[in-house]
């Protein structure tokens, strides 16, 4: 049994989160360390997950609304006129997959959303290239699919997924 331990995000993460990110990919797109800084800027839920050894074995960032973030997947839930909490990404190590800690990292952002009085925790999922670990992950927390979008110049396919906050 791994001892897990959650913590705000820190400046001095970001070079860890960036190979944690850069080694999920394509199920993520990929970060330099200056995007992930400035995306870090703009979260008002950043954490990672560090197991005993201290060693960032998961991460999550998450937005409110009226960022000037320009992801293609956030400008759509803005524009859909409805008060969210948006999750940009989570990624969770194979070494920590099944430990519970995707769920503890998206119950605080949960708890941010009723805080500022969201009516929904809105996220995308990638279908192709195919995510369906994520798909089940999210199914399994409530989420719906509202719709689908190509991103990235039609190289990806999501699913643009929204659950209530309750």
């Amino acid at each position: 049994m791994q001892t897990l331990r959650l913590r705000v995000m820190r400046p001095a993460d970001i070079p860890a989160v960036a190979a944690l990110n850069a080694g999920a990919s394509p199920a993520v797109n990929t970060l330099s360390e200056d995007e992930l800084t400035a995306l870090h800027g703009m979260c008002d839920v950043a954490l990672v997950a560090t197991n005993r050894e201290r060693a960032i074995i998961a991460f999550l960032l998450s937005l409110g609304m009226g960022q000037a973030y320009e992801s293609e997947n956030y400008r759509w839930f803005e524009t859909r006129g409805v008060r969210h909490q948006y999750i940009d990404r989570i990624v969770v190590a194979p070494s920590a997959k099944g430990t519970g800690v995707g769920r503890a990292l998206y119950e605080s952002v949960f708890e941010r959303a009723r805080e500022r009085g969201a009516t929904e925790i809105t996220t995308e999922v990638q279908l192709d290239p195919p995510n369906p670990g994520s798909v089940a992950f999210h199914e399994h927390l409530g989420f719906q699919r509202v719709a689908e979008q190509h991103t990235r110049g039609g190289t990806v396919h999501v699913a643009l997924l929204a659950r209530t906050v309750y």
